[in-house]
């Protein structure tokens, strides 16, 4: 499988995910029923694939497309966010739904909360892919956010055929514990299967690995490695495993931040490892940069450099 484990592949990152609005609510105590919780409240660009597309620009990878859905109201907004980060927009406009948004709950402890409005970002559709789009790429990346919806489901599957056919190799974000659990493991991993990489943190890890809770995400990552043959488990603080047929191959500290909001940063660590794998760096290598973009990211405001 092509770009597993060797040093990567030249050419452009071509992620397919989502691009949502974001409202970051920053609550320094914790939230109080029925009356005022005093936030500091910002709307930012956001979206998991559009957030690693971005980190990966800033992590040095040469050209970087993406592949969204948006809503009318604010599709110009967000292209020319994208633009000013040096990703490559490819945004269908959605004349129906509006833009997905992101209401992200963030207390002391720096840990979120989520409340999601999909909108337009899972309008996904086979008829928005074009074979084009995989001209001079070197790896594929989908959100994992895509397989929650039938159309985008669909439309992932085409993009995931279409890059094997090709020889490019593909990795895939898991992205959220709480929709896998909705559109069961099992449907997930049979949907992704033939990716070459996936990128959970370590709930989805254990959830995917059919592990109890109390289960360590080494053994969640060694499972997984069975399936696939490179699997990076994300750990927040803890840093990052990395482990390759069946075993647990490094263990990737985390650095050392200042932080401010967690949000976005599991879309920071794919993005630097993403840039890293195209710049050829071995699998501890790229995690190792992912780590360091991760880093960067919970000391600022959102999700995007």
């Amino acid at each position: 499988m092509a770009g597993a484990t060797g040093t990567g592949s030249a050419g452009a990152l071509l992620v397919v995910g989502d691009v949502v609005t974001d409202v970051v609510a920053i609550h320094p105590e914790p939230l109080a029923p029925a009356t005022d919780t005093a936030a500091r409240i910002r709307t930012l660009p956001g979206g998991a694939g559009a957030n690693a597309a971005c980190w990966a620009v800033r992590a040095g990878a040469a050209e970087v497309r993406l592949l969204a859905r948006v809503g009318t109201e604010s599709a110009q907004w967000h292209e020319q966010a994208l633009l000013d980060a040096g990703v490559r927009p490819h945004l269908v406009v959605d004349p129906a739904e509006p833009t997905g948004t992101v209401v992200a709950l963030v207390g002391k402890d720096t840990e979120r909360t989520f409340l999601t409005d999909s909108g337009a970002a899972l309008r996904l559709s086979p008829a928005d892919w074009a074979p084009a789009l995989l001209d001079g790429v070197g790896h594929l990346h989908l959100s994992g956010y895509l397989f929650f919806a039938d159309s985008s489901r669909e439309l992932a599957l085409v993009a995931l055929r279409a890059a094997r056919a090709r020889g490019v190799p593909v990795s895939v974000d898991p992205a959220s514990a709480g929709f896998l659990v909705t559109l069961g493991p099992q449907r997930f991993l049979d949907a992704v299967a033939g990716a070459d990489v996936l990128l959970p943190n370590e709930d989805e890890a254990r959830l995917l690995a059919g592990l109890p809770e109390p289960a360590g995400s080494a053994r969640a990552a060694a499972e997984l490695s069975r399936r696939f043959p490179l699997v990076v488990v994300t750990r927040g603080a803890a840093g990052a495993l990395v482990a390759e047929a069946g075993r647990v191959t490094a263990e990737i500290a985390a650095e050392a931040a200042e932080a401010v909001d967690s949000t976005g940063a599991g879309d920071a660590f794919t993005g630097g490892f993403l840039a890293a794998r195209l710049a050829g760096a071995g699998p501890a290598e790229a995690a190792r940069a992912g780590c360091r973009t991760a880093a960067q990211a919970v000391t600022r405001l959102g999700g995007r450099p």
